[in-house]
């Protein structure tokens, strides 16, 4: 990881360009609303999950999806080893799930509110959709990894609406919203 951070920096250190100080950058993207997601997967017979806002649709066909970690992330050696995991994508009246899988230093699962599927990821119950996927690769970027993965199967509620995370605050997308 050090030397692909090396060479990234120096490769961008070549371009003498301005850029923007890292602030800067999160006072950008905290203008920026996403979608509230759970990563989990089962690491050698223990669920192991984090809050994701940087879930992203990369091709339908075949379907891939990808979101982004931290390499200092405490979820990180779990997923450097997955083969397989499941996101749930979170209702609007999920913000509890997703502080509680945004928080360090506790036991996430604890207070419940799961399901392992036959396949044993675990996926957040009554969440807006999930999809259970295999991870095809692990791509570093800058102090992250950039994680692909194709999905496999899936599962879509009707009737509610997604949690949206914007400038440090949860919202919901209400009937008001709607062109």
């Amino acid at each position: 990881m050090t030397a692909d951070l090396t060479e990234l920096e120096a490769r961008l250190a070549e371009q003498d360009e301005p850029h923007l100080s890292p602030d800067e950058y999160k006072a950008v993207f905290r203008q920026h609303p996403a979608g509230v997601a759970v990563v989990a997967l089962n690491h050698r017979g223990r669920p192991v999950g984090f809050t994701a806002t940087s879930v992203i649709s990369v091709s339908a066909a075949p379907p891939l999806l990808a979101f982004s970690l931290a390499s200092t992330s405490s979820s990180w050696p779990a997923l450097a080893e997955a083969r397989t995991l499941a996101i749930s994508f979170l209702a609007d009246h999920q913000d509890d799930v997703s502080a509680r899988f945004a928080t360090s230093g506790v036991d996430r699962f604890a207070a419940g509110g799961w399901s392992s599927l036959p396949t044993g990821e675990p996926v957040v119950d009554d969440a807006l959709s999930w999809v259970r996927g295999r991870v095809v690769q692990r791509t570093p970027v800058g102090d992250s990894f950039l994680v692909s993965v194709r999905a496999l199967r899936s599962s879509v509620s009707q009737g509610t609406s997604p949690l949206v995370y914007h400038d440090r605050t949860y919202h919901r997308i209400g009937d008001h919203s709607a062109l």
